[in-house]
């Protein structure tokens, strides 16, 4: 029996919960030295001279260097203007609180840190630019840019509103907000008597992070093996690595000596990157009778101080731009400009968030100005699900769908219209107590996505008959060694326990992209169900051999692991048959390659209560039906979904990163930044439904995403249904209890 689409349990648990894991801060590194930065406490200034005499006088300390002490190139930006480049070390300028202007290496941590106090320096101060907004007018960040845009991307479309019956307009703010991993940025590095740097990373790909630091070091990838243990989280922010990683090569090559470094939670407020953080306008028109004719979206990306990813997510956000629905005239312009902020990063969804929450918020307001049922708007327009595969005005190549079944199933499961009687009699009788029914469709594309999606997985036979697997995948936190585990299991039919993943290791993996945009189950599963195909083929001949029959007549029975003779399975050979009669290994190694990215999909209905004595909003419900396509293990993609539909409603609610006009980060720990908790969040109800993918042979598209993508709008939209009958048709996130209750006072002015 298959145990593809079984709820089987994570085999990573019993050792986390056991022996615990193995995290870079776990490794010995014999004399290895601590690094400790010191970092800018203003905003914007001209960075005149960093004192250091003192701090290298201090006990344990080893070394104490600038900007100005390194001989390294500048990091260029990922999208936008050369000159917008970034040293490791600040040089010349600081651009945000928190931005390293200097590395102190000691024996221990609080030495470091001791001596990096002592550090000082003068600063010359310049005018903050905070709001992004205001940005592209404002004094120069980069004196030799031409301005404060990084990026400006014209109009996709010129559309003609006037043919719409019904137009409405509406500035949204996408809020700010963190990523919060359980474990920050933490990193090591040792030369070894070979020339090589191995560095030792809490990141999500191993070849990314050997590309970053071999390119900021001026090194050949091949001179720098990069290992990945345990990560305890990142969902895109640890996508690459950051200057103070890559400088911990060049570090242990000035001391002599390995060197490690783990930020503070605070450090990792400041400078991990924060994410999300655009402005935009929506325009959207159609007939009075619910037809959705045109769509607009105009984007403002705060891309941080230094334009790296957060200047490219506006174009997944573009992409993404129409959504479920069918209209026909969509176009989408954006602007990303550089600000005294942390630099912008990618986060669980990356862009796609963005235009989820954009278009489904347009529909919620579009449905309140012709006085129809959002629910019914959506019906109205959804793409046919016979109209798949399709490209949309766009350019995304959705490959399946069954939009308006989701809603269905989701209205179902939430009782939308017993919830709408609840509503109507609340509000009948006065009740202070408001309830709010939101909805959302959403549909994202997961994978890299470029025409071709790739990753790497090789299997080997061991003598003894078990499997050792090598998979380009990163995992930190979803199960992926259990899912792989399966996917080879289920082909090779031998146990899950016979079966060993290695993953993590540029030494061990010849390549591989990073773990990020859902691709893990769908790519690197792919690679490895086609692998393990392989290795039957490889296999086949010795089980003949062993069986006494033509190669051509043998087959494996993938429910029992024992290869025989076509229509006679009383005479077999097994796995450990075929090993221990290999004279050579038996290895085989596959390049998976997707053309196109996948396209999940769901529906999402929250339900809010809201105190307008207070402005107190507390979620009541979530319900959610996802589809995934095949799902590989229906336990782990649940989890997956928790974790997601958490991590929207937090931005819905209560998370937001915010800065002070001069720059300095008001929330700077978990005191001010308020992590969203159980307390917050009440137990989820998730469905699914199943529409394979095409693209690859498990029919599997990405779910690590999906839940926040779907959440976040669905969240907000129910607060603001709940305040609706006020006049009240848009509240930015998030929703807190003091903007909620300033907004039904003014509306009862």
């Amino acid at each position: 029996m298959s145990i593809l689409g079984n709820e089987v349990r994570r085999v990573e648990d019993p050792r986390m919960l056991t022996d615990g894991g193995t995290y870079v801060a776990d490794i010995p590194l014999e004399g290895a030295a601590h690094v400790v930065f010191v970092r800018s406490p203003v905003a914007h200034a001209r960075l005149l001279s960093v004192e250091t005499g003192e701090a290298q006088t201090m006990p344990g300390v080893v070394d104490v260097v600038t900007g100005d002490d390194l001989e390294l190139a500048a990091q260029p930006p990922m999208m936008g203007d050369a000159a917008m480049s970034r040293t490791l070390l600040a040089t010349g300028k600081v651009r945000f609180v928190g931005e390293p202007i200097a590395a102190v290496v000691a024996e221990t941590v609080a030495q470091a840190t001791d001596a990096a106090e002592a550090v000082w320096a003068d600063y010359d101060p310049l005018p903050a630019v905070v709001d992004a907004e205001s940005a592209a007018d404002a004094p120069k960040l980069f004196d030799d840019a031409e301005s404060n845009v990084a990026i400006a991307l014209p109009p996709t479309a010129e559309l003609d509103f006037g043919e719409c019956e019904v137009v409405i307009t509406h500035r949204i703010v996408n809020s700010k907000i963190y990523a919060s991993p359980i474990e920050g940025r933490v990193a090591a590095a040792a030369w070894g008597d070979d020339g090589r740097l191995t560095c030792w990373s809490s990141t999500q790909g191993s070849h990314t992070a050997q590309g970053g630091i071999a390119g900021a070091l001026g090194l050949e990838p091949s001179q720098v093996r990069v290992i990945i243990p345990d990560v305890g989280g990142g969902f895109g922010t640890k996508a690459s690595p950051g200057p103070e990683e890559c400088l911990l090569g060049w570090l242990a090559r000035r001391v002599g000596r390995p060197v490690r470094w783990s930020e503070t939670r605070t450090e990792s407020l400041q400078s991990l990157g924060h994410s999300r953080a655009q402005f935009q306008t929506v325009t959207l028109g159609g007939t009075a009778d619910g037809r959705l004719t045109h769509y607009r979206l105009d984007m403002l990306a705060d891309a941080g101080a230094y334009p790296g990813v957060g200047a490219l997510l506006p174009t997944f956000t573009g992409l993404m731009a129409p959504g479920n629905y069918d209209i026909e005239n969509v176009g989408w312009s954006a602007t990303a400009v550089v600000t005294n902020t942390a630099p912008v990063q990618a986060f669980r969804g990356a862009g796609r968030p963005e235009a989820t929450a954009a278009i489904e918020r347009a529909v919620d307001i579009f449905a309140a100005e012709i006085g129809m049922d959002p629910a019914e708007v959506r019906r109205r327009n959804y793409l046919a699900p016979d109209a798949f595969p399709l490209t949309t005005p766009t350019g995304a190549a959705y490959d399946s769908g069954d939009y308006r079944a989701s809603l269905e199933a989701a209205l179902e499961a939430a009782d939308y219209q017993g919830l709408r009687a609840d509503q109507a009699a609340r509000r009948e009788q006065g009740d202070l107590r408001l309830l709010g029914i939101g909805l959302s469709t959403y549909v994202e594309v997961t994978s890299p996505m470029g025409p071709v999606c790739t990753e790497t997985g090789s299997l080997e036979l061991r003598p003894d008959g078990t499997v050792l697997a090598r998979t380009g995948a990163t995992p930190f936190g979803q199960g992926h060694v259990t899912t792989l585990a399966m996917v080879v299991a289920d082909t090779l039919g031998i146990d899950m326990d016979r079966i060993e993943i290695i993953h993590g290791d540029t030494d061990e993996i010849p390549s591989s992209d990073i773990t990020g945009g859902s691709r893990t189950a769908q790519i690197a599963g792919s690679a490895l169900f086609d692998a393990s195909e392989k290795l039957i083929e490889v296999a086949r001949p010795l089980a003949a051999e062993l069986l006494e029959a033509a190669a051509a007549d043998v087959v494996l029975d993938s429910e029992t692991g024992q290869f025989h003779v076509i229509g006679t399975p009383a005479r077999s050979a097994n796995w450990a048959d075929v090993a221990a009669a290999a004279t050579e290994r038996l290895f085989v190694e596959n390049d998976f390659e997707q053309h196109g990215p996948t396209f999940p999909f769901g529906t999402h209905v929250a339900v809010v209560e809201v105190d307008t004595g207070t402005g107190e909003v507390r979620l009541e419900r979530l319900v959610a039906v996802d589809d995934a396509g095949n799902l590989l293990n229906p336990l782990l993609a649940h989890g997956q979904i928790h974790g997601g539909l958490a991590a929207g409603a937090a931005q819905a609610l209560i998370e937001e990163v915010r800065y002070d006009p001069d720059g300095n980060l008001l929330t700077s720990n978990f005191a001010d930044y308020p992590v969203i908790t159980t307390t917050e969040l009440p137990s989820f109800e998730v469905h699914e439904s199943v529409t394979p993918t095409p693209l690859n042979p498990l029919g599997a598209k990405g779910i690590g995403e999906s839940g926040t993508v779907g959440s976040t709008p669905a969240v907000q939209n129910a607060v603001v249904d709940a305040l609706s009958h006020l006049g009240i048709r848009h509240l930015d996130m998030p929703a807190s209890p003091e903007k909620v209750w300033s907004a039904i006072a003014s509306s009862l002015s």
